[in-house]
């Protein structure tokens, strides 16, 4: 435990910095939504191809833990919508529930990639990345497709088409991904610039994560929130592990696969819901909830996951 405690630590300490810093008179203001940018279409994207096109996946099965990861998502995507009729009932609201849809399947990679490289090193940022470049595209189809559909601005099946190949996290893990299966050369100076950039990419993404985060939402969250907390933070787990050990999966892999159902939501899921008819609001106080709370409760999950493991 304290040993998982410590590794994690480190992480939520950048977070932590990023929302000091946001909340300081010394940085400009205009400096985060440039970091965000810059993290979406530059930092990002370049982790995502070096780790892919560098990976050893001889030593990994590829196409084992990306059926588990994407029969993991789509199965916590229909439980989710399943409470829609429930939930409707209620009084929640189309914008609400397709916020709360977001806030439990999606996952803050950033988080995942930083514990995965603390905890196991080279092999632990490898599978997170499969995982990854597994479950990116499903991810993405299936909640732009949700938030379209309950906000009424579906504009046919092109237009979603193109959102989802100009995604540059789409982009970026097809083509690493080609690029180390096709064994395709790299001019070495400037994969080395690639890897370079990508070094700088998970500190400042955790650092923008902080930022984002709004603590006053944190302090009174409503039941919405606490429902969506419950269903990434627990469920999503639970049914990783279920899917994985159902599939014989063991070993670090089991536990890398928890701990990216584990992690807490996606920040970029803000900016969709914002543009495209959700509940922003409630993204955001949901998502900082999740990121408190995801301190305590991943440790836990990796635990009762290596327990499994270990048989």
């Amino acid at each position: 435990m304290l040993l998982i405690f410590e590794s994690i630590l480190p992480i939520f300490l950048l977070v932590l910095l990023g929302a000091a810093l946001k909340r300081s008179s010394f940085i400009n203001a205009t400096l985060w939504d440039g970091l965000e940018q810059l993290g979406y279409y530059v930092l990002f994207p370049a982790l995502l191809f070096y780790t892919l096109a560098t990976a050893d996946f001889t030593k990994i099965d590829i196409g084992l833990i990306g059926a588990v990861s994407n029969g993991a998502v789509i199965l916590m995507a229909g439980l989710v919508l399943a409470l829609w009729p429930v939930l409707r009932r209620a009084g929640v609201g189309a914008p609400a529930f397709s916020s709360l849809f977001q806030c439990s399947t999606r996952w803050n990679a950033f988080v995942a990639l930083a514990i995965g490289q603390k905890v196991f090193g080279t092999e632990g940022i490898a599978i997170i990345a499969v995982i990854m470049a597994a479950i990116i595209v499903p991810i993405n189809l299936i909640n732009v497709s949700v938030l379209l559909w309950f906000s009424g601005r579906w504009q046919g099946y092109r237009i979603f088409a193109l959102r989802i190949v100009t995604n540059p996290l789409i982009f970026s893990s097809v083509a690493g991904i080609v690029v180390n299966l096709l064994h395709i050369p790299i001019y070495q100076p400037l994969m080395v610039t690639v890897g370079l950039v990508s070094q700088a990419s998970l500190s400042l993404g955790l650092i923008a994560v902080g930022a984002g985060l709004r603590i006053a939402d944190a302090l009174k969250p409503g039941a919405m929130v606490m429902l969506g907390t419950a269903l990434k933070l627990l469920m999503f787990p639970a049914v990783m592990v279920g899917l994985a050990i159902l599939c014989h999966v063991g070993g670090e892999t089991l536990v890398l696969l928890a701990l990216s159902a584990s992690v807490p939501t996606a920040m970029n899921g803000y900016l969709l819901a914002k543009k495209m008819g959700g509940d922003a609001d409630l993204y955001a106080a949901t998502a900082t909830v999740q990121t408190v709370a995801s301190f305590f409760t991943i440790p836990l999950v990796m635990i009762a996951a290596s327990q499994l493991a270990a048989g």
